[in-house]
């Protein structure tokens, strides 16, 4: 038997069994009586049965009509618990946003954004994974993050990069440093100090090793690091200069570090968004790219 009526009709059936009349149910599924009859004739057709004997003066379910109600609202019951259930998860995705982040540009990006987010959104949660470029790719990929901000290269294919800034890599030195009252130093002249390399699971690495295959360093790093971060804390500490990128250096002034300017060559990265090609992002991921795509994009303090 193909079946035709649909929710609407049975929501009139249920709301004249529990109302006691098509006046009052019509009432309460906010439509016209006779449109609300036209639904009862419609269900009873495609059932080939009497659900209701009507008088001019009252309404009753007939024995079949009587049968049909446990159904109905079954039927009804299973259909709210599921809308609940999706509503519940829509929420709770709606309550937090995922951005991934390679660690310098969350360092230059984040905090600002979260901060104006969290002013126009406290409920929202944001988090925040900072991690390897490879790992950011893989979190966009995969969806556990709802967007990612990462250079380019060696992105999956399920993935898209739109363009945020390009940016150059700088050393990172002490003020007392012999190179910090230089304007620009050359990549062979920074190497003739000590310094702080990045190791090989290092997106940076990939970048530098690239761009410099003519450069030999005159000796060895004296310490590897994974992240930038931990490369620029090393240099404050002392032990050494390191190429980073700009934006991973300080915004404003900074009593002890300072960015010299790289060249011979000038090496360049490019930093951007990256999203999955087949996924709608939520309301409120959608803000939070808003306002990142917003911050404004400034050189490293001096």
């Amino acid at each position: 038997m193909s079946i035709n009526f649909d929710l609407d009709d049975l929501q009139a059936f249920r709301a004249i069994v529990e109302n006691g009349s098509f006046r009052k149910a019509a009432e309460a599924v906010k439509i016209t009586q006779p449109a609300l009859s036209r639904r009862i004739e419609k269900l009873e057709s495609a059932l080939n049965v009497r659900l209701f004997d009507r008088t001019t003066r009252k309404v009753s379910l007939t024995a079949v009509g009587r049968a049909f109600v446990p159904e109905v609202e079954r039927v009804l019951d299973q259909l709210d618990n599921a809308l609940m259930s999706i509503a519940d998860v829509a929420s709770s995705r709606m309550e937090r946003v995922t951005i991934a982040c390679v660690p310098s540009a969350a360092y230059y990006f984040m905090p600002t954004v979260i901060s104006e987010f969290h002013r126009l959104y406290p409920r929202i949660k944001i988090m925040v994974v900072d991690s390897s470029a490879h790992e950011v790719n893989v979190a966009v990929a995969t969806g556990e993050a709802d967007f990612g901000v990462t250079f380019s290269g060696n992105l999956s294919p399920e993935v898209s990069f739109d363009l945020l800034l390009e940016e150059r890599y700088v050393m990172a030195c002490r003020r007392d440093h012999p190179l910090a009252s230089r304007n620009a130093v050359t990549w062979s002249e920074m190497y003739e100090h000590d310094y702080i390399s990045l190791d090989r699971t290092s997106g940076n690495r990939l970048i530098l090793s690239q761009a410099l295959k003519r450069i030999s360093p005159s000796r060895h790093s004296i310490c590897e690091t994974r992240h930038v971060t931990t490369a620029i804390g090393l240099v404050e500490a002392g032990l050494g200069v390191a190429a980073v990128p700009s934006i991973a250096m300080p915004r404003t002034s900074h009593p002890i570090l300072k960015a010299v300017a790289l060249e011979e060559p000038e090496v360049v990265r490019s930093v951007g968004l990256i999203k999955h090609r087949g996924r709608t992002l939520t309301p409120a991921a959608l803000e939070l790219e808003r306002l990142l795509r917003s911050t404004p994009v400034k050189s490293p303090g001096d």
